[in-house]
């Protein structure tokens, strides 16, 4: 009588483990739309061995009176993670789990583990089963350069899981920026169309191509880029007290010597211009004289002061032209 008394016994105790889930199913069901949220009680249940199953964990501080702004840019990263795999696991993937021990909930821990800043993340693999690595102990990972995106932690995670297919990344889509997108594109549209009208012969005005092609060439040609790559000085010194405008050689360059040689250049480029269109559509004669010897004489003029510059920018140049 007592022998069949245990094995009934016996046979209810096989029935109530194989009926009852195991830790990972218990808190597995906890974690369907977030990482888990846990304390000190949890923390120790879930990392206890023997585990067959990997867990990642995230130490932080949320609140604002710990002042932490990595944690909190960090955390719907790491929620975000911990969505994605509740959402694309399937039977035969890795058992994993994701939870978050905020330093509030978890003082015990944070102090158990000498933790001295935060965010810190942990994970714990199994220590029973097919894929049990090393001792079981857990792999620290710090946050020191700054913080990171879901899909760079996922990656980390991944290379310490076994091999085989992993859900991937779900980001939600941002309708906020879709909207705003949308919304900016309709008035961009909505403005050409209005302004179509009075934008477009302005666009198509040979002249302001004109002027625009120039300002630009002449600010390249005058050295505008030199100074910016080299971070020239705008002036310097002489020596004898006085200021140098013009640096000698031609490694060297002031930002005062690029807008005089853009000036010279300019003015030639204006007087050239003025001679091939301007003059000759002059009614009067004598007029168109006096234009002529008046442009002529300032193209002469800046040449011979651009010579002048020419040969203190390089010192063995034998020609000039007067009066420079």
């Amino acid at each position: 009588m007592i022998f069949f008394i245990w094995i009934q016994l016996a046979l209810f105790c096989a029935a109530a483990k194989q009926n009852s889930p195991d830790r990972f199913e218990q808190f597995q069901a906890k974690s369907l739309t977030a990482p888990l949220k846990l304390d000190d009680a949890a923390y120790e249940q879930l990392t206890a061995p023997p585990r067959n199953y990997s867990i990642a964990i995230l130490l932080t501080a949320l609140e604002a009176r710990f002042g932490c702004q990595l944690c909190r840019d960090f955390q719907p990263e790491w929620d975000l993670v911990g969505k994605s795999w509740a959402r694309g696991a399937k039977s035969g993937q890795p058992r994993m789990l994701y939870g978050t021990l905020d330093f509030a909930d978890g003082k015990g821990t944070f102090q158990k583990l000498m933790l001295q800043t935060a965010p810190v993340m942990m994970f714990f693999p199994p220590t029973i089963g097919p894929h049990v690595q090393g001792d079981g102990q857990p792999i620290r990972y710090d946050f020191t350069t700054g913080s990171q995106t879901a899909d760079q932690i996922y990656d980390w995670i991944n290379r310490h899981l076994p091999p085989g297919p992993k859900p991937p990344i779900y980001r939600p889509l941002n309708y906020f920026r879709i909207i705003g997108g949308t919304t900016a594109a309709l008035g961009l549209v909505t403005f050409f169309s209005v302004a179509s009208p009075y934008v477009i012969p302005i666009i198509q005005n040979r002249n302001l191509w004109a002027a625009i092609s120039l300002i630009i060439i002449l600010l390249f040609t005058s050295g505008h880029m030199y100074n910016h790559i080299r971070k020239v000085p705008y002036v310097a010194g002489d020596g004898r007290g006085g200021i140098s405008y013009f640096a000698g050689g031609f490694s060297n360059q002031f930002g005062l010597e690029t807008q005089i040689v853009a000036a010279m250049y300019a003015t030639l480029s204006f007087a050239t211009i003025a001679l091939a269109f301007r003059v000759p559509r002059m009614a009067d004669p004598k007029q168109q004289q006096i234009a002529v010897f008046v442009w002529a004489g300032v193209v002469f003029g800046m040449y011979s002061f651009l010579l002048s510059v020419f040969r203190v920018k390089n010192g063995g140049y034998p020609f000039h032209l007067p009066p420079f």
